[in-house]
């Protein structure tokens, strides 16, 4: 890896476009000083009388926060290849852990630098944050669920388990011993690729889901809810859940609910649009997941106009959806919902940052950690030059791209 830039290199840049990750409207010809590590000032370049030296001349490029993607698995790769994928559901950490190591240098060279991760059977990714991950040598934060909760004999194996007979759910989460960052509960089904609306029946119901959200705030711990369909998610929003993952065909009065309630969406839309892709490639007809897209897209327009609060999340490990790489679909399909590009990008930072609780809120304001993405041109070719990010800049240190730490040896301790 090539030394980066310290911050005592760099003192003054001057950005064409800043996208500051709050929503608001884009700034134009914007200088930033950096000392620190931190953004000392950020303002219009012709505002700035302070003597200019060491600038970093970045007036072609758009500059915006660190990315956040708020739904991953990492332990599953986005491969079509059913070989990959069944020998990943079940192989050993010896093995998952370099799948996991190439996933989050992909999400770092993807501009992501922070993940909320949903689950695996084996709790490999949990295994990983504590055995391998090192945080003095990369700038990547990891938030992990473990093994995700579901009922016995319903969907969810895959990402989790379910309660030892003699135990309620409630009772399971409190007698977990593993050290998480949430509680990842699957409270339906799947959608259907062959049957459009189709929806399953709940796997909880609202007394024990309000139980099992009850014995997660006792631990200090959130509920992230897997829920698809009507019944699933009113469920879940009343039992006071911290977000709805996926919420497919769930229905204008739920996102009113959450709106009201301030409960976080992630539409993990991109799983769609690549199933629709998947089938095609397969000679398989297409219809049902393309209107279950579309339908998606409606109701994310519509969580737009009642204010629900939106995370980007990929599902990335789902058939077709890329770690790193698919955030990029993701934030394609939030414009396609008619989300401005400033809109999108906050749903991919200080949304995800809120969500997540970290440390940072992913925005870029005065006083702020000077930890930011560029990516070539103006913000018109965003998402897309989010494929070939120009630098990255960890607290006040840049890194050329190509040079960001990326490779397995730079998480092992």
């Amino acid at each position: 890896m090539r030394s980066p830039q310290k911050p005592a290199d760099l003192k003054t840049i001057d950005a064409g476009w800043v996208i500051d990750g709050s929503g608001g409207n884009l700034q134009k010809n914007v200088t930033l000083r950096i000392q620190d590590g931190l953004i000392a000032t950020i303002a219009a370049s012709d505002q700035n009388p302070e003597e200019r030296s060491e600038v970093l001349d970045l007036t072609g490029d758009t500059v915006l926060p660190c990315l956040v993607d708020s739904h991953v698995h990492l332990f599953m790769s986005g491969a079509s290849d059913l070989k990959v994928r069944t020998h990943q559901l079940d192989a050993p950490f010896s093995d998952i852990k370099k799948v996991i190591a190439r996933h989050i240098a992909a999400h770092l060279l993807s501009g992501v630098t922070a993940v909320r991760d949903g689950g695996d059977h084996h709790a490999h990714a949990l295994r990983y944050r504590d055995e391998c991950l090192d945080t003095d040598k990369t700038p990547f934060q990891l938030q992990v669920a473990g093994r995700a909760w579901h009922r016995p004999g319903r969907y969810g194996r895959l990402i989790g388990r379910g309660p030892a007979a003699d135990d309620s759910l409630a009772e399971a989460i409190a007698a977990e011993n593993a050290t998480i960052d949430h509680v990842k509960i699957v409270n339906s089904g799947l959608n259907s690729l062959v049957k459009f609306g189709y929806q399953t029946p709940p796997q909880f119901s609202l007394e024990e889901m309000k139980a099992a959200v009850g014995a997660a705030r006792r631990k200090g711990l959130f509920v992230m809810a897997h829920a698809n369909g009507k019944i699933p998610v009113e469920i879940s929003v009343s039992a006071g859940c911290r977000s709805i993952e996926h919420g497919f065909f769930m229905g204008k009065e739920n996102l009113k609910r959450m709106a009201e309630k301030d409960i976080c969406w992630i539409p993990t839309a991109a799983t769609m649009k690549a199933y629709c892709d998947h089938l095609e490639r397969i000679g398989e007809s297409q219809d049902v997941a393309r209107r279950n897209l579309e339908h998606q897209l409606e109701q994310i327009a519509a969580a737009k106009n009642l204010g629900v609060p939106i995370a980007v999340g990929t599902d990335a490990g789902s058939i077709g959806v890329h770690h790193g790489r698919g955030i990029v679909q993701e934030l394609i399909i939030l414009k396609r919902a008619g989300l401005t590009i400033q809109e999108a990008i906050q749903c991919a930072t200080a949304n995800g940052a809120k969500l997540l609780n970290l440390p940072t809120p992913h925005l870029l304001a005065r006083g702020l950690p000077a930890s930011f993405i560029v990516v070539k041109g103006s913000p018109d070719r965003l998402p897309d030059s989010l494929h070939s990010i120009k630098k990255i800049c960890i607290k006040g240190v840049f890194y050329d791209s190509g040079a960001v730490p990326s490779g397995a040896e730079c998480f092992s301790r």
